[in-house]
């Protein structure tokens, strides 16, 4: 019923921006948190940034005070980047957890790619 896309990846010079964009179709219920995570080639899949029902935000420490993540609140969800680096050359997911009354939930996109090189 419930859908995750992502979109906006693609190619970008190192300290180029790309902004990703979640779409949700679908009834999401009560989300309780909206969060974006990437897997590199031969890595394991990261945490990048997460937005909670309380209004707080974190971000690994390897995309703080380059990334920004859109509120709790925003109606459009999305993963703003800024200063690329080669290393954040990944495939971006969006997951949304939340739930539909009492029934907890965890979506997840199928990913867009970012590509960060000369």
């Amino acid at each position: 019923q419930v859908q995750v896309v992502e979109s906006g990846g693609g190619w970008v010079q190192p300290g180029g921006t790309l902004t990703l964009s979640c779409t949700v179709s679908g009834s999401l219920g009560t989300f309780i948190a909206v969060g974006w995570h990437r897997q590199a080639p031969g890595q394991q899949r990261e945490l990048v940034a997460i937005t909670t029902r309380g209004g707080n935000t974190d971000y690994a420490d390897s995309v703080k005070g380059r990334f920004t993540i859109s509120r709790y609140n925003d109606k459009n969800k999305y993963l703003q980047m800024r200063s690329l680096k080669p290393e954040d050359t990944a495939v971006y997911y969006c997951n949304v957890r939340g739930y539909w009354g009492s029934e907890q939930y965890d979506l997840w996109g199928p990913g867009t790619q970012v590509t960060v090189s000369s």
